[in-house]
């Protein structure tokens, strides 16, 4: 997210050549390679070189060089189509100043791509026009090299380099050069060696880390892949031509951020937005969590936000016209509107803890990249810029993780930001349910055929892709939308009638999404001789299944903790009775410390002429490390388990 800051650096104007202009590939650069102790291998990276450095250039301007140098060996066809072309990143704000790509055969041959073998092509989806090198000559066993320069704006507040992927590599190195006075500072994650500073370059600053091999990192269910990574974040430390001046710097931020997003309004604007409250809520009395979800669900529906750049998106009053915002301008409409009806707030900026992990320890800017807002009279989030989240729900990836406070505060008639990194709350199991209650009759025409009502209700995170939203669908396409909750138990139900509550605009976090039917179907028992077999298990809808050959190395990370009650409520027909209910039990749990985490638990009572099936799960942790995997394993494949629970039912003898 851009962080509504300007910087300036002053640089000690010691010119020095740029690496680039002096880098070239070796003439046999895969000579040394041994290619024969790989033959079980698709691919093999034998080289992954980037090197990074910060120039001050001539005229007084600043700008990063990037350099991309890979060598891979190819020994299936599949890989051969994958990497049969090299996607050059060029933008407007990326420029490619210097590139050479080849092929060297099995054999030895080397065919060089010149600058007729770089096609253009343009994405359909986003319109943007990207250029690529397309290799020819390409066999089983060749090699395709590759490297390229890319200039681009500096940044220096915080990047993430990879030095591990989804395959086996050799020589694997990141190079960071700067100017003499500018002292970058890094940190690895995932078993990555530390960069060291090379005290041998006298005439620029040098920081590397190489790794002479890299063991390829499988991808597993459920886990946050692109965390666990070798990788290495780094940024600006200091610049001893300005040594005062903190460059990268959380108190910096939350002074920028406030400022930017509490300006001083002028009485036009504030009238404005008094007048906007007016047909939302009621201004003057203290605000509620309603007035809060009105107010947002408002704005959701009402103003568009947009990522582009051009005048008077980020302007109050011109928002409040035209309906059209910048994330900028939305934030500022938002934190005016809470400051205006008193509503305590602070901001919060964080990542998604799917992709990176926050680092409450490095203060890096590629940490601040989604916004919240925090009220902590209420403990409650919302995610201002996603029309898809509602207060009480942000995305849950931003929860469960860390992230930086900026409180208002005021000292007199000065008011400014204070900043800290605290933890974000997951949203409790209890708040994400999905309960069901579902009645079961047989036929007695026909056993082989259910008559079913069904009652389930949904809240939370299970309910938030819906249930706002359904008030703008038409009839027909509510409709099927209603169908396809229903049908998730089974496709195979005849619905014979339907009614949905609580399916207002304003019901999100208020009520549950309601929905009753009643159907019949074909899909839950089966007459084998004299007897018939009842899926019961099948009822519940299908379960999740995790199975694991090899020893897991990853943890599990689910967006949201979650909950579900369950209650099945079967009819036996008269002078027929269940065999085998004793595989309806299933009770397992796991506990720390006192407190249980996750449980599945079936159980069930005879009451008269009815089986009543009780199925209580639920989660209340989302982040599962690899030592209670296996624990974590056995709940979600007991409620697998209990999808394949088969009773016998039969004629009384």
């Amino acid at each position: 997210m851009y962080l509504l800051m300007c910087f300036s650096l002053t640089v000690i104007n010691s010119q020095t050549t740029p690496f680039y202009e002096t880098y070239d590939w070796l003439d046999d650069s895969t000579k040394e390679f041994d290619v024969s102790s790989h033959s079980d291998k698709d691919l093999v990276a034998f080289q992954e070189k980037t090197i990074n450095e910060f120039v001050l250039t001539d005229g007084g301007g600043f700008v990063e060089y990037s350099l991309i140098h890979n060598i891979y060996w190819l020994n299936s066809n599949d890989k051969i189509e994958e990497y049969n072309k090299v996607y050059l990143p060029t933008s407007a704000t990326k420029i490619v100043v210097k590139n050479r790509a080849r092929v060297i055969t099995k054999s030895g041959k080397t065919i060089e791509l010149d600058d007729s073998k770089i096609l253009e092509a343009k994405n359909e989806e986003s319109q943007v026009n990207y250029k690529y090198y397309a290799f020819e000559g390409v066999e089983k066993g060749s090699f395709i090299e590759y490297y390229y320069v890319i200039k681009r704006y500096p940044a220096y507040t915080g990047a993430s380099i990879y030095l591990q992927d989804n395959y086996y590599k050799q020589n694997v190195s990141f190079d960071l050069y700067a100017p003499k006075n500018l002292l970058f500072s890094a940190k690895s994650y995932n078993g990555l060696p530390d960069m060291e500073r090379d005290t041998l370059v006298t005439d620029k600053n040098r920081w590397f880390v190489k790794l002479k091999e890299v063991e390829g990192l499988e991808i597993e269910s459920q886990a946050p892949y692109d965390t666990a990574l070798k990788k290495v974040i780094y940024k600006l430390d200091k610049n001893t031509a300005n040594p005062t001046k903190e460059y990268v710097s959380y108190g910096e931020v939350t002074q920028n951020i406030y400022t930017s997003l509490y300006p001083e309004l002028d009485k036009k604007t504030v009238k404005s937005i008094a007048k906007y409250l007016e047909s939302v809520i009621k201004i003057d009395k203290e605000a509620t969590l309603d007035d809060i979800r009105l107010i947002e669900a408002h704005i959701k529906s009402t103003i568009f936000v947009t990522k582009a750049k051009q005048q008077g998106l980020d302007d109050i009053q011109k928002i409040l016209e035209t309906k059209i915002a910048g994330e900028t301008g939305m934030m500022r409409l938002y934190a005016a509107i809470f400051k205006k009806i008193g509503v305590k707030h602070e901001v919060v900026l964080t990542c998604p803890r799917s992709d990176v992990k926050f680092d409450k320890d490095f203060e890096a800017y590629n940490f601040l990249e989604d916004y919240l807002f925090y009220f902590p009279k209420l403990k409650l989030y919302m995610e201002p810029l996603n029309t898809l989240s509602r207060v009480g729900f942000p995305n849950g990836n931003l929860t469960d993780t860390y992230g930086l406070f900026i409180k208002p505060v005021s000292i007199g008639e000065f008011t400014s930001g204070v900043g800290k990194v605290k933890f974000i709350e997951p949203i409790n199991y209890d708040q994400t349910r999905y309960d069901l209650i579902m009645n079961v009759a047989f036929d007695p025409e026909d056993l082989t055929t259910t008559n079913l009502q069904m009652d389930r209700k949904m809240t939370g995170y299970y309910a938030l892709n819906v249930q706002p939203y359904l008030y703008l669908a038409k009839a027909e396409a509510k409709s099927e939308a209603i169908d396809g909750i229903i049908k998730s138990i089974n496709e195979n139900l005849e619905i014979k009638e339907k009614e949905v509550f609580n399916d207002g605009q304003y019901d999100f976090g208020k009520k549950p999404l309601h929905i009753k039917a009643k159907m019949t179907s074909d899909a839950f028992v089966e007459k084998v001789g004299r007897k018939y077999l009842f899926k019961l298990g099948d009822l519940i809808g299908l379960q999740q299944e995790m199975y694991q050959e090899k020893a897991r190395k990853l943890p599990v990370e689910n967006s949201f903790e979650r909950s579900y009650d369950r209650k099945l409520i079967i009819d036996i027909p008269e002078g027929y009775q269940f065999q085998n209910l004793e595989t309806i039990n299933i009770d397992e749990s796991y506990k720390e410390d006192g407190v249980e985490l996750f449980m599945f638990k079936s159980s069930y009572e005879i009451n008269e002429n009815q089986l009543i099936v009780s199925v209580l799960e639920y989660y209340n942790q989302n982040v599962i490390p690899v030592a209670i995997y296996e624990q974590y394993r056995t709940i979600i494949n007991s409620a697998a388990n209990f999808n394949k629970v088969t009773l016998v039912l039969n004629k009384k003898e």
